[in-house]
């Protein structure tokens, strides 16, 4: 296992994501707790010492989980991540409310790393009026918490905001070799980095989209390109070649997906990438980017719409439905991101969003696929 610095404590460079773990039925919550804890023993003991939890995760028993494990002799093995839930956040004495919460879930009296939740330009404004700067550094005071950052997921000016606005030791973003202009993006990474904070990357194979489902091109590309590399490991080890880049977490569900990243982790070197790989990547990248049916750049000269339609958001998550496959996770991710009075279906056919479109996309039509599948229940 390799290691590198991460505020000043040394931590694998494959961390742990206690988000998907494996389960016994169908419901989020019904943590396959034998099969978990013989998933994260075998990592501990090949190295792997940073665990990430965080409230909601397995509709909140993912915490009680990982406090389980820790109770029965890892707690001195591992460093412990967890969030505090900002949307929940409604008054002042909630931050000692969850956190106080959270330690009796985790068994524990301290909690290493600590991260404010899912940061957005909304939820950051209500935090700072509610005092949170002040409480991180009265927690890291009395010693409940050792390391305090935050994950993000809203766009790069709002996440260098952030990044400008407390004295942070690190922050958390969703990065990896499709997502360089998305959210913080490597703007966004290098711009952390040079501000002193470390990085901890979330997403590093896009939640399985690059892994899974694989398209037949990318599959004969892998075949033909003479190297012995899988998509995963192309995928890892693309993040890990950024020395800013501090522990990398993988949710994984199986035996098989700790093994395969563990091994792969053996090689997580800064720089290690040679270029016939970082080629193949490249043209990957280009597989997937073919697939996309909507030419949008984001560049938002379609906004505002007057019925306030999300129109570059909408179109991204279409746009990610066919690259990737997962129409399921679409839906939800479309019913997660966009709210109700942005949605694709309010459109009123007005054009003024038609007029004004650099790349003459025919918006109109587009909503109108985007609302048959992203808004269909079937």
């Amino acid at each position: 296992m390799q290691y590198r610095n991460l505020c000043g404590k040394e931590v694998s460079t494959l961390g742990f994501g206690c988000m998907r773990f494996p389960l016994l039925d169908e419901d989020t919550a019904n943590i396959d707790e034998k099969e978990a804890s013989r998933m994260i023993h075998y990592a501990v003991d090949s190295g792997v010492n940073y665990l990430d939890t965080a409230w909601p995760y397995h509709m909140q028993m993912s915490e009680p989980f990982v406090g389980k494990l820790l109770k029965s002799g890892l707690r001195d093995k591992v460093l412990i991540a967890t969030k505090l839930p900002s949307w929940l956040i409604e008054t002042t004495g909630d931050f000692d409310r969850y956190l106080n919460e959270q330690l009796k879930k985790l068994q524990t009296d301290h909690i290493d790393y600590y991260l404010v939740h899912a940061l957005k330009d909304s939820l950051w404004g209500k935090l700072k009026k509610l005092g949170v700067r002040e409480w991180l550094d009265n927690t890291l005071k009395d010693g409940r918490i050792g390391i305090a950052g935050f994950s993000f997921h809203d766009e790069l000016p709002v996440f260098k905001r952030i990044v400008d606005e407390h004295h942070w030791s690190f922050c958390q973003i969703q990065y990896n070799y499709m997502d360089t202009g998305f959210q913080a993006g490597t703007e966004g990474l290098e711009y952390a980095a040079k501000k002193g904070l470390d990085i901890i990357d979330m997403e590093p194979l896009r939640g399985g989209k690059l892994t899974n489902n694989i398209p037949p091109e990318i599959t004969g590309l892998l075949e033909k390109s003479g190297l012995t590399t899988t998509p995963a490991a192309l995928g890892l080890r693309w993040v890990w070649n950024r020395p800013e880049v501090k522990t990398l977490l993988s949710g994984m569900t199986t035996m098989e997906h700790v093994r395969e990243n563990i091994e792969i982790a053996e090689t997580a070197l800064p720089g290690s990438l040679s270029g016939d790989e970082k080629d193949l990547i490249d043209r990957i990248r280009q597989i997937f980017l073919d697939r996309i049916k909507i030419p949008c750049s984001e560049c938002e000269y379609c906004l505002p719409c007057p019925e306030g339609v999300k129109i570059p958001a909408i179109f991204s998550i279409y746009n990610d439905l066919h690259i990737y496959g997962d129409e399921k996770w679409a839906r939800l991710y479309y019913g997660m991101t966009v709210p109700e009075d942005g949605r694709a279906s309010n459109c009123v056919q007005c054009g003024q969003c038609e007029e004004n479109c650099p790349q003459q996309i025919k918006i109109i039509d587009e909503l109108k696929k985007c609302t048959k599948v992203l808004e269909s229940s079937a």
